[in-house]
């Protein structure tokens, strides 16, 4: 099956949000090359940006599952 490499943006306003997000992730992880959370303390607001490499298919599951959550917005960008 083919695959992309994504980057998927998560913006976290409810802190009770991260195991959650924490526990979607790890089922992810086999697809996962990288992720990066920044904490923006001041706006109270945590930003994180997870590199894949996987089916388009699994790219939007990850991206979905994320919305769902009260207090997370996620949004991807692919590779043509």
């Amino acid at each position: 099956m083919e695959t992309k490499i994504a980057v998927v943006a998560i913006i976290v306003t409810d802190l009770n949000a991260v195991q959650q997000i924490n526990d979607i992730l790890h089922a992810f992880g086999q697809d996962i090359i990288g992720r990066m959370g920044i904490p923006y303390k001041e706006k109270g607001v945590n930003v994180i940006s997870i590199v894949m490499d996987a089916p388009q298919e699994k790219i939007n599951s990850l991206s979905g599952k994320l919305g769902m959550i009260k207090g997370v917005s996620s949004k991807v960008l692919t590779t043509k």
